[in-house]
């Protein structure tokens, strides 16, 4: 019983982290097809990057599949939207 309540709890943390990792998937998607990055602030990407890459050491650290997937998705896109930033700077 344990064993199944525990599986059906890493579902759902792994459901909670692709849903999460989606939030940044309509940005990423907006800022590529506008091809600016003008709204978007660079501190508030700088702090998410490093908030994930802490989630990441923790996830690894315990051996937690659903951090580890969710922060490592959300990561990818933030860093894909730090490049935009980067890429797009004297986008108007």
């Amino acid at each position: 019983m344990a064993t199944s309540a525990a599986h059906l709890f890493n579902l759902i943390g792994l459901l909670a982290a692709a849903l999460s990792a989606l939030t940044f998937f309509p940005q990423v998607l907006h800022t590529w097809q506008k091809r600016t990055a003008a709204g978007l602030s660079g501190s508030m990407l700088a702090v998410g990057a490093a908030g994930m890459a802490l989630w990441l050491a923790y996830g690894a650290y315990f051996h937690n599949t659903p951090i580890l997937v969710g922060n490592a998705f959300n990561l990818l896109f933030t860093l894909t939207l730090v490049y935009f930033k980067w890429r797009f700077r004297n986008t108007y």
